[in-house]
């Protein structure tokens, strides 16, 4: 038998290098991500965007239609009909992973529901005419941004709300919340959006509009599939241009960039207004409008992947003075995806060098879906306490003060700065009322937007976030659900009005069938 000396040895012998490896593997992944990023990520990202992109072109030219649009909804009504006869054991949510979504976290509830396969991805029909000055698409829920745009585009058409990020879905966008530089004047995501189609939890399909299921239509937004499963969705198209002429005017205060910001965002004239906040008193405010033909010496297609990231292109206006371009309409739309707005700084830090874009611009951004899959429980927890990815939504009035709020409890640029009508409708989220405009029929807000690493000394994830939320709260404003809300169950349901959805989850029997909102995006949900 051999002696414990010489055991010991041999443990040691074998354990020691693969530690050293695993630790070197884990530093690489922490501090050195870019090089697992651009080995790896970056190709596999080629060969998935390249297969969905063929996958959804063949179904939209020959296997997208209703009658097989039905046959994939009866089974998902199967699957529900089935959890009920099998006696509602757990609360049910969809199938699709964690790692597939745009939001930074995974959602663990995944793991101890009855997972429902809602595997709806495609464009069912387009609905217009020309000369008509609106028209309608029907849509399954998991069809992106980039779907729609490589659809509606070419034949001259567009949503009113498209979110900048190609792989951000209509579900997601419905189910969550959708904002975009045209926010000021259509709304929501949601808001442009006229019926919905809905599994429910006795797997019965319903469809709700304005004029059939009222209070279940104003329900649904928001709502992040607690009161069922959402299998299409039929989204307002108006006619679209060529490009986006758009204006570039930096501010150097913030009082100037309230004062701007605010009247650019009320005038009617502006199809386009956003705002990128590169300090306390720096930033650009940008307009934009539809336009047919383009000034030829300022012509930008901004799309083309040896282009500067969207962001730095920005910030060089704050030294050459205001400008105006021409950026044809898709490149627009999509102007923030190449560099994941500015996220990809930090995980490939030289992304925007000249000389990378041009030898290898084509095959970036990595996928979202393959950054989270890869990330790793080591790296989630570095995310958790030193990263931020929130957008708040608060009255336009409040803009001046809020700035103050974020950089106080973050110190984090650029901000993105993006103002949207809230109507005073039924629902979830509703502008409430503006004593100094009572008849008003609703109120305008801005989405300040925070991502990245905190500057702000002594940064605690969990305290700062907690002075956001309340801050924001006590301005009448909303917390957008995607990512961390360090809220208790208590603030949750006052900043969020749950009279309607509560009476329609006990009429439609949903406390078995599905939990509730504040139970799949509380942080405790998501760790």
């Amino acid at each position: 038998m051999a002696d414990l000396p010489s055991i010991l040895v041999v443990l040691v012998a074998v354990f020691l290098p693969l530690y050293v490896w695993i630790r070197g593997v884990e530093h690489i992944i922490i501090h050195q991500r870019w090089i697992f990023v651009c080995l790896f990520l970056l190709p596999v990202s080629v060969l998935y965007e390249s297969f969905l992109f063929v996958r959804n072109w063949l179904a939209f030219k020959y296997y997208s239609d209703p009658e097989r649009h039905k046959e994939r909804v009866q089974k998902v009504q199967e699957q529900v009909q089935k959890w009920n006869k099998d006696g509602r054991k757990q609360p049910m949510c969809t199938a699709r992973p964690g790692w597939m979504t745009v939001s930074p976290r995974v959602g663990k509830y995944k793991k101890t529901h009855c997972n429902i396969d809602v595997n709806l991805m495609d464009i069912l029909e387009i609905n217009c005419a020309a000369g008509e000055s609106t028209g309608v698409v029907r849509v399954e829920p998991m069809v992106t941004m980039g779907q729609l745009t490589h659809a509606l585009v070419p034949l001259g058409w567009t949503i009113p709300v498209l979110p900048e990020l190609d792989d951000l879905t209509v579900g997601g966008l419905i189910m969550g919340c959708g904002i975009e530089s045209s926010s000021h004047k259509f709304g929501l995501f949601q808001h442009i959006c006229v019926g919905f189609d809905l599994v429910l939890a006795d797997g019965t399909l319903v469809h709700a509009s304005k004029k059939e299921n009222e209070h279940l239509f104003y329900s649904i937004p928001w709502s992040h599939g607690t009161l069922g499963f959402l299998v299409a969705a039929e989204i307002i198209i108006i006619p679209a241009k060529k490009y986006v002429r758009l204006s570039y005017n930096p501010v150097h205060s913030k009082k100037e960039l309230e004062t701007s910001f605010t009247r650019e965002s009320m005038s009617k004239e502006n199809e386009f207004v956003e705002a990128l906040a590169y300090s306390e008193i720096e930033a650009v405010v940008m307009t934009g409008t539809f336009e047919d033909e383009a000034e030829p010496d300022k012509l930008n297609p901004i799309g083309y992947f040896w282009k500067p990231w969207f962001f730095k292109h920005v910030q060089s206006y704050l030294k050459s003075g205001p400008g105006v371009e021409y950026i044809p309409l898709r490149d627009y739309y999509h102007r923030h995806t190449r560099s994941i707005f500015w996220e990809l700084q930090d995980i490939i830090p030289f992304g925007n060098n000249v000389i990378w874009r041009y030898l290898f611009g084509w095959v970036m951004p990595p996928k979202i879906s393959l950054l989270k899959l890869t990330q790793g429980e080591t790296l989630r927890r570095l995310y958790e306490q030193h990263h931020v990815v929130q957008d708040m939504l608060v009255p336009i009035e409040t803009l001046g003060n809020s700035l103050s709020c974020f950089h106080e409890n973050f110190e984090l640029y650029p901000l993105w700065i993006c103002p949207m009508y809230l109507p005073r409708t039924p629902g979830l989220v509703h502008a409430p009322v503006d004593k100094r405009r009572p008849h008003s029929d609703g109120r305008m807000y801005v989405d300040i937007g925070a991502y990245g690493t905190p500057k702000v000394k002594n940064f605690v994830a969990r305290e700062n976030m907690r002075r956001v939320e309340a801050f924001v709260k006590s301005v009448d404003g909303f917390q957008m659900l995607y990512a961390d809300s360090y809220m208790t169950r208590e603030e949750f349901r006052a900043m969020f009005d749950h009279e309607l959805y509560d009476k329609l989850r006990e009429e439609m029997q949903c406390k078995e069938a599905f939990p509730e909102i504040y139970d799949k995006v509380s942080r405790a949900a998501r760790l």
